[in-house]
């Protein structure tokens, strides 16, 4: 048995061992993807409102996280090494309390690899902390004004919208130096905004902040759940692509034991400047919770954008077959392509497990050739109490095109522990 299998089971053993008592009051989550990114999410904390100015700052509140990750990948493909890497960082945030409306926030992300506990040169796993194994970036600085139903925050902060989306999968999440107002009304969510640019995971961790298109990306969306939920946004991502998402589902509850849950999905993306950006993605989502085991199957089909691929945005993307590691984009470029994915969650007092499967079909490109990648996500989470949570993911992928192994041939395996202040 390799090393990162057993401290990927090790770390499973110890979770079923210490299951308590949770909330089963949850949200629906759409994907294996957006799984994996609820749980390193810090808890938010409320802000205080004050009378004074001076009590902004005395009454402001300071939160964090502590995080720890051990992420390894076991390669197949012949001449390819095993990569690792474990990384100790965080999160400090300093918000000040509310004051006529205004307030403002600052936070410093940072992430460290732990030498001996990581491979050498081409043997480190760079995802975590970059290629050198240290990040540290002011990721977090914004100023903020409510008025009733009205915000405006202006600044670096945290988006989670289809296609500019926080994606808060490894130790250092994205976030975008952007202007945003967001309007309530009867239990809807109106947002507009601008993006300048981005930091974190998806953006690359050896760059600090980078420009989102060539002049920024625009931005409009409405969102709306309350048993039945909808989303209707539109980007344009400068110079890159104009984009329209939307989905459109339900919840419905048959007796206290038993729900379902029912989704349908659409983007339309039109290429810019030529940038090789296109698509045209619809999907679906049915999912089936009877007491504590929930039953889903998902499926998205891209159809061809001839020498163009789709773009999932700034973020993981918000495909209902997003997985940890495959998302559709990687076999949607100049083919029709088909991902299906289905799984099985399963939760009970404090613990809860994933398991899911999926089958990525690519056809005949312009070059007549095929994509056919199976990944297979096994996953474990354990919350001790409301602030400390142990995780572990487990990850098999597979090209099933090829008779040789790939690039596409690996095992990883990733294990969190994270504390909240």
């Amino acid at each position: 048995m390799s090393k990162i299998l057993k401290i990927a089971l090790s770390t499973c053993i110890a979770v079923n061992l210490l299951a308590v008592e949770i909330d089963e009051n949850r949200d629906r989550i759409h994907s294996v993807r957006k799984v994996v990114d609820s749980v390193g999410k810090l808890e938010k904390k409320d802000v205080s409102v004050v009378d004074n100015f001076r009590r902004m700052f005395s009454d402001g509140k300071v939160s964090g996280q502590i995080r720890t990750i051990y992420a390894g990948y076991n390669q197949k493909e012949t001449g390819a090494k095993d990569t690792y890497s474990t990384a100790i960082g965080g999160i400090l945030k300093y918000e000040l309390a509310e004051y006529n409306g205004f307030n403002a926030g600052v936070a410093f992300y940072t992430s460290h690899d732990i030498s001996t506990l990581t491979g050498n040169t081409d043997e480190q796993n760079p995802e975590l902390s970059s290629s050198t194994g240290s990040y540290t970036d002011m990721s977090e600085a914004y100023i903020n004004y409510r008025y009733e139903d009205l915000n405006l925050r202006a600044g670096r902060q945290i988006l989670d919208t289809p296609l500019a989306d926080s994606d808060d999968i490894r130790m250092i999440q994205n976030t975008f130096e952007a202007y945003v107002a967001t309007y309530n009304f009867n239990g809807a969510e109106f947002l507009a905004g601008n993006i300048q640019s981005w930091q974190g995971i998806d953006a690359g961790l050896n760059d600090s902040w980078i420009d989102v298109g060539e002049n920024g990306a625009n931005f409009g969306g409405v969102t709306y759940h309350d048993g039945l939920e909808f989303n209707a946004w539109y980007y344009n991502i400068t110079e890159i692509t104009n984009a329209i998402y939307l989905d459109l589902g339900f919840e419905y509850k048959i007796d206290e034991n038993m729900m379902i849950h029912t989704v349908i999905q659409y983007l339309n993306e039109t290429e810019l400047d030529s940038s090789g950006y296109a698509a045209n993605i619809y999907g679906a989502l049915f999912e089936y919770v009877i007491h504590d085991i929930g039953f889903n199957i998902a499926f998205d089909k891209a159809l061809k954008q001839k020498g163009a691929t789709s773009f999932s945005g700034t973020g993981g993307g918000s495909m209902f077959t997003s997985m940890d590691t495959m998302i559709i984009d990687e076999i949607a470029e100049d083919r029709d392509a088909l991902a299906i994915v289905a799984g099985i969650s399963y939760s009970i007092n404090n613990f809860g497990f994933l398991y899911a499967y999926g089958d990525f079909k690519g056809d005949k490109n312009s070059l007549g050739v095929k994509a056919h990648i199976v990944e297979q996500d096994i996953g474990f989470e354990y919350n001790v109490n409301d602030a400390f949570v142990v995780a572990a993911m487990y990850v098999l992928e597979e090209d099933k095109e090829s008779s040789t192994k790939t690039q596409n041939d690996w095992n990883r395996a990733q294990v969190m522990v994270k504390y909240d202040f």
